[in-house]
């Protein structure tokens, strides 16, 4: 890797760490004026936690190749193999190897910080914490391995591995992240909403209050746009000559504006007016479907897919109220749905090998598997670990507290302060 790889791979790094606090503006602006320091103190936390843990053990997991240091080859990485990166920091490919695991660490961190919007307002912020380190040790590193295990002969992560297992041509397509990102935090965030229950005042959108900040929401979703490019087009820094990364760009950036403008549209038909919040939540859906996609779209179908994901979205943010399930800002509706949309999406218009663009089905079907495998694995396992830590510690706030306001009772401290 060149002096100008390595420049653009820490960039990217960089870009990606931003989009957390981007996450925590974007869902803090959007929970109660009471809660915003608990949406906040979720991702913080996030960071922390996941940070140290990726590069003690989590980084090792994903090594899912076959061979000595691995538990199940395909699978799961053995998380001892190289505790604390001691060997990788002392060997000769060192400073690319160490700037791949800083990278890789930004995602780890990203996809758990996503979870928490879906538990704003009623939620330990121990229990947060604990969750979140057996979530991401149980799912989100294997998973990580499962679809981006990569050695000199091709992928060795049996999501990655799965259309060659088949027999097919093609095999599945997830440049950065549409399944070990946004349906793995959105499937968990389901199973959280379930286990937490619904908060005092639901379906009432009345007593549930307005968001904090319109503003704070519009600024978390332009820092996610902005970091955005560096998660897209970050893992180009690994090619020589950053291969597509062209491509990566533009389909970011019209997939998005596309969302937005497919959010607003349905709005405005359906609602007669244009929010702010609502504009800012197309941009958040565009950026998620784009993620499988976005090194193997045209731009027109990036463009599609934009407008297809912002209107669909916005009419799945509302089934909460129908279904009865209190997921709190919306994880499930943008991030499950819009990374469900943009992973099959790929199955009918990928470029050469789409339904639609090859002509056969294969792509389709590997695309559908990895979606739903990922989906069924995160949920049941966040299931079982959030119910546990609910009948043992307790994960939800007293009812008192959350009346009261979470942010000022559990943690001292207020969001706003009006003085005179």
């Amino acid at each position: 890797m060149d002096s100008g790889q390595l420049a653009w791979y820490i960039a990217a790094t960089a870009l990606v760490l931003f989009m957390t606090p981007g996450v925590a503006f974007f869902y803090g602006g959007l929970a109660r004026s009471k809660s915003i320091v608990n949406m906040l103190l979720l991702n913080l936390g996030a960071i922390g936690l996941i940070g140290v843990l990726w590069a003690l053990y989590g980084f090792n997991m994903t090594n899912v190749t076959a061979g000595e240091g691995n538990w199940i080859p395909g699978f799961v990485g053995d998380p001892f193999s190289d505790f604390g990166l001691q060997s990788l920091a002392t060997g000769e490919d060192a400073n690319t190897g160490l700037a791949g695991v800083a990278f890789g660490a930004t995602f780890a961190i990203i996809t758990v910080a996503l979870i928490s919007g879906a538990v704003v307002d009623r939620a330990k912020f121990g229990s947060w914490m604990i969750f979140a380190a057996v979530w991401a040790t149980l799912v989100y590193f294997p998973v990580a391995g499962w679809v981006w295990g990569l050695d000199d002969d091709g992928p060795t992560g049996w999501i990655g591995a799965l259309g060659n297992n088949l027999g097919f041509s093609t095999t599945t397509i997830d440049y950065a992240g549409g399944t070990a990102v946004h349906i793995n935090a959105g499937a968990a965030a389901l199973a959280l909403a379930i286990v937490l229950g619904k908060r005092i005042g639901f379906p009432n959108r009345e007593k549930l209050g307005r968001p904090a900040s319109v503003p704070l929401v519009v600024l978390g979703a332009s820092i996610l746009f902005f970091g955005w490019f560096g998660f897209n087009g970050g893992a180009a820094a690994s090619t020589e000559t950053l291969d597509g990364i062209g491509l990566i760009t533009i389909n970011t950036l019209i997939a998005t504006a596309g969302a937005l403008l497919g959010w607003v549209f349905l709005d405005k038909l359906t609602k007669g007016y244009v929010t702010a919040t609502g504009a800012s939540s197309g941009i958040v859906a565009g950026l998620v479907a784009i993620t499988p996609a976005c090194a193997n779209l045209t731009p027109l179908w990036a463009i599609v897919l934009g407008l297809v994901t912002g209107a669909v979205c916005s009419v799945a943010v509302n089934l909460k109220y129908k279904l009865g399930y209190d997921d709190s800002l919306d994880v499930v509706g943008v991030h499950l749905v819009g990374g469900f949309i943009g992973t099959l999406w790929l199955g009918f218009f990928a470029t050469d090998t789409g339904l639609f663009t090859g002509g056969n089905f294969e792509q389709l079907i590997v695309q559908f598997l990895a979606a739903i495998s990922v989906a069924v694995y995160s949920f049941v396992v966040a299931l079982i670990v959030g119910l546990i830590i609910e009948k043992t510690i307790g994960f939800r706030v007293s009812e008192e507290d959350e009346l009261a306001g979470i942010d000022l009772r559990v943690h001292g401290e207020e969001g706003y302060v009006l003085q005179s």
